[in-house]
């Protein structure tokens, strides 16, 4: 048997033994996401009504509140805050907002960065200030490293209990299906992120890459996405997340799903981008 092989089958038994269970899921379409926004990367959520809304690299240093019928209500300019590569959104229980600008393609940036802001909610304006995290990742040592450690690109991250936790995008050649988790403080400063674990979510690089995170409101679940896969990671502690109970759901679509949140414990909401007039819909899952 080809050393390719070899890998490819300790991998597959890999999977078998970490992912408890999976299962076919089924996404119900709510809303068109608004025409003006064919490029979200991150929603969060502050009631059942509506999301708050970024786009990644090349538009506007904004976020937007889009209403569950798809409609834009608002949307506030972020000062302070470069949209160089806005990849993700999540909130704190004091109501703080914070974008994650670490998109990262060819893992050269060395100005990675999440920005805080305040509760848009309660902004008269039509803008809003932001503060800098600035980080970097202490096992990155060359930028670009090899094509075979790309590791350093990320889309995803959630908040709690004072700390941010990065989840990173692979974009190694040739592919691994490696993932890692990283933590840092919430408080504007910088900082050398704390590397937490690693792990192998599958070897298809489209349908393996995680492109969004959140975590449910009572701590107990957390979610993790991919263009056409959920993780739901339950019974863990936060010192070592990835050894909780890992479920692998299957969306039975394979669009460009970017932006995952909580509506509540048991709901999910998520969207992808537009594109060749496809996707760009605000979608439900509900957590059996």
């Amino acid at each position: 048997m080809s050393m390719i092989l070899v890998q490819r089958f300790l991998m597959a038994f890999y999977i078998i033994t970490q992912v408890n269970c999976q299962e076919m899921g089924k996404l119900n379409v709510i809303a068109d996401m608004p025409s003006s926004l064919k490029e979200s990367s991150g929603m969060a959520t502050y009631n059942q009504k509506a999301v708050w809304v970024v786009e990644d690299s090349g538009n506007h240093d904004k976020i937007y509140k889009v209403d569950l019928s798809g409609d834009i209500k608002e949307e506030l300019e972020v000062k302070n805050g470069k949209n160089h590569d806005w990849e993700d959104l999540t909130t704190d229980t004091n109501g703080n907002l914070y974008i994650g600008d670490f998109g990262n393609n060819t893992n050269k940036r060395k100005n990675l960065v999440i920005y805080k802001l305040p509760n848009p909610e309660k902004e008269n304006g039509d803008k809003i200030t932001a503060e800098k995290i600035e980080f970097n990742y202490p096992n990155q040592n060359k930028f670009p490293p090899k094509k075979s450690k790309l590791y350093f690109d990320a889309e995803a991250f959630f908040h709690w209990n004072g700390f941010l936790y990065v989840i990173t995008k692979n974009r190694s050649r040739p592919y691994d299906g490696k993932t890692m988790l990283y933590r840092l403080p919430d408080k504007k400063g910088e900082y050398e992120a704390t590397f937490i674990a690693e792990w192998t979510t599958c070897l298809e690089q489209d349908s393996c890459s995680i492109t969004s995170a959140d975590i449910s409101s009572d701590g107990k679940t957390i979610a993790l996405l991919s263009n056409g896969l959920i993780w739901l990671i339950t019974d863990f502690n936060f010192e070592n997340i990835l050894e909780g109970n890992i479920q692998q759901i299957d969306l039975a679509v394979r669009s460009q799903l970017e932006s995952i949140c909580f509506l509540d414990d048991t709901t999910l909401l998520l969207s992808d981008e537009r594109s060749n007039h496809e996707g760009g819909n605000l979608y439900q899952y509900t957590i059996q």
